[in-house]
């Protein structure tokens, strides 16, 4: 697919990619495209783009997958395309440069970041943690100068918009409030990082030493991955039962299932504006820029007085009458503040369609009035509707944070074919012949299921060439989603991840899990710590004190012993060790995606990747 287009080549267009892909989904707007290739040198007509959209887009969506997009680029002039991709997107409006270094850049690399979006940020911030206490030390932040970036040296609001958009995600316990210095800053950062991470964000590029530094582009990044998982948190089906009246004809909840969050925001703002008799919209970005299409959602979604806990709210459309666009946008909002939903974008981000902000505002408005009502006496299995385990759940992060391409909103569909699983080999260091042994996206029409079945089956040939254990799981197993058959591959992947870190760090010594459980009780015992585990089913692991007094003796008199229960427990004192634990292990630098949960149960294989980041921390101290 890629033709001649070089590697090096190859990794900045997917720079590019993700800069003008501003929603973070995986996609670029038709609309996007014919601005990026005229910015870049290489103008089109529109109604060609339309044709280069209408051939290799499958889903007829009017949006751009990566992969599509690289057909594009070989359409055109291959490798020259790439050239030019970074002075177009830094001409963007909006956009500033700025100088910056870091380990990944050399002096004098130009970084960008949107003011838009800080002043959407800011704002949004603002409101959500004005009564928090232990932020009024930085806030209100002005949104129109740069103390955001200073804002979130300490760390201390990082972790408040984390556990916002993920509750409970970290224990306030072990977040540094008093007594500020640069080593207890650094330790809330990297409990904000490592925490953000086992929520799923991409951070495997960002440091401590970045967001102390407050570097623009880093900060206003890992914000809006933050943010968006807290507006995206109740869009999905099994949380929100109501989504299945979006249902189209001899369509089934499974179908609906296999929406991402942004389908079915899409999907819902044209299921009011048809209601309204309007126009469906395909994006929001051109095709809101007139805000003619939100006057309606907000006429629609708003109050009818119908319940009693929600007073009656009349949306005036006069503003629709306005002939100045801006304008019309600023009474549009007006409107959507009477509902106390104008967060997010100013009128002139509606009207130059910016997607990432747009998309939040209409995530808000669903959030706050969704406006649907649960089908009754249909013919729905609602049993489909079980919601991912706490397993799954860890899994899906897992690979999200690692950066995957697209983003796993749904374990089973998102890897039926291949895609994510091959790109988490490359992750563990094993080959992937990309240009052999791999179909990619788009897939034809007709063979898209043995395209895909190839994948799975190549998938499954390269855990077998590692050594994995996969008796009895096969290509077809992955494509039908067969949950157990693929969690075991899922989960061979992550061990085999966690296992390369320590070995990297151990010069190449190889890592099993009696290794790692030797080096535990060794450093334990070192420290003169009473506690020790015999394995990683050990039923005393459930207190969670083999965890503490681990970390106590990586990183010594960290551990406030005072809030650990001892005793006799009961299972609520053994989840309140357990959320301390696996904070403070995220706090001290060890990047833990298992849940407190995992700790209480003795789940073995979750605690085995606890203690292994916790040797991968103990051992960076050596």
């Amino acid at each position: 697919m890629s033709g001649n287009i070089s590697k090096e080549d190859m990794e900045e267009m997917r720079e590019s990619f993700g800069k003008i892909d501003l929603d973070g989904n995986g996609y670029i707007c038709d609309y996007e495209l014919h601005e990026l290739l005229k910015e870049s040198g290489h103008p089109l007509p529109r109604y060609m783009v339309r044709e280069i959209v209408q051939k290799l887009d499958r889903d007829k969506d009017n949006r751009i997958s990566f992969e599509e997009f690289l057909a594009i680029v070989k359409e055109l002039k291959g490798s020259e395309i790439a050239k030019t991709f970074r002075k177009a997107i830094n001409k963007k409006e909006g956009i500033l440069a700025i100088g910056g270094t870091s380990e990944l850049s050399s002096e004098g690399t130009q970084h960008s970041f949107s003011e838009e979006e800080r002043y959407a940020f800011v704002n949004w911030i603002n409101t959500a943690l004005e009564n928090d206490p232990d932020c009024q030390h930085v806030l209100p932040m002005d949104p129109n100068t740069e103390s955001l970036f200073k804002s979130v040296k300490d760390g201390i609001v990082l972790c408040k918009m984390i556990n916002l958009s993920v509750p409970d995600t970290i224990d306030e316990r072990t977040i540094n409030k008093k007594k500020r210095t640069l080593f207890t800053e650094q330790e809330n950062l990297n409990l904000a990082l490592n925490s953000a991470s086992a929520i799923g964000c991409h951070v495997v590029n960002i440091g401590a030493l970045d967001l102390s530094e407050g570097k623009p582009h880093l900060v206003l990044g890992l914000l809006w991955q933050i943010i968006k998982i807290g507006l995206f948190a109740d869009i999905e089906l099994s949380r929100n039962e109501a989504l299945a009246a979006l249902l189209r004809d001899g369509e089934t909840l499974e179908d609906l299932m296999k929406l991402s969050p942004e389908e079915l925001l899409l999907r819902w703002a044209n299921y009011h504006l048809e209601n309204a008799g309007q126009p469906k919209i395909n994006n929001f970005s051109s095709d809101i820029k007139d805000s003619r299409a939100y006057f309606h959602l907000l006429n629609q979604i708003s109050p009818k007085g119908t319940d009693e806990d929600q007073p009656r709210i009349d949306i005036s459309m006069a503003g629709l009458s306005e002939k100045d666009d801006v304008k019309r946008a600023e009474a549009m909002l007006q409107q959507a503040d009477r509902l106390g939903c104008r967060q997010f974008v100013t009128p002139n981000d509606v009207v130059s369609g910016n997607p990432k902000l747009n998309l939040a505002f209409v995530a808000n408005l669903f959030n706050k009035y969704p406006a649907l009502t649960k089908p009754e006496n249909e013919d729905i299995d609602w049993g489909l509707l079980e919601g991912e385990t706490r397993e799954e759940r860890t899994f899906r992060n897992w690979m999200n944070s690692l950066g995957v391409n697209p983003h796993v909103n749904h374990l089973y569909g998102d890897l039926q074919d291949a895609m994510v699983i091959l790109q988490l080999y490359e992750k563990i260091k094993v080959c992937v012949d990309w240009n052999n042994k791999v179909n990619m996206p788009p897939y034809p029409k007709l063979g898209t299921y043995m395209k895909k079945l190839e994948n799975c089956n190549y998938a499954v040939e390269l855990g077998r060439e590692a050594k994995f254990s996969l008796v009895g799981i096969a290509g077809g197993d992955l494509i039908d989603g067969n949950p157990t058959l693929t969690l075991a591959l899922v989960w061979q992947l992550m061990r085999r991840y966690t296992l390369n870190v320590l070995e990297d760090l151990g010069e190449g010594q190889k890592v099993n899990d009696d290794i790692i459980v030797k080096w535990v009780n060794k450093t334990l015992a070192e420290a003169g710590k009473t506690t020790k585990i015999s394995s990683f089913k050990d039923k005393e692991i459930s207190s969670s004190m083999a965890v503490l007094e681990l970390i106590d003796a990586i990183q010594p008199n960290c551990v406030d012993y005072d809030l650990i229960k001892t005793g006799s427990l009961s299972e609520d004192d053994k989840l309140e060790n357990a959320k301390y634990a696996v904070s403070m292990a995220r706090k001290i630098g060890a990047r833990v995606y298992a849940l407190p949960e995992d700790l209480v149960e003795v789940r073995c294989k979750m605690v085995m990747t606890v203690f292994a980041c916790l040797m991968g921390r103990g051992m960076k101290r050596c």
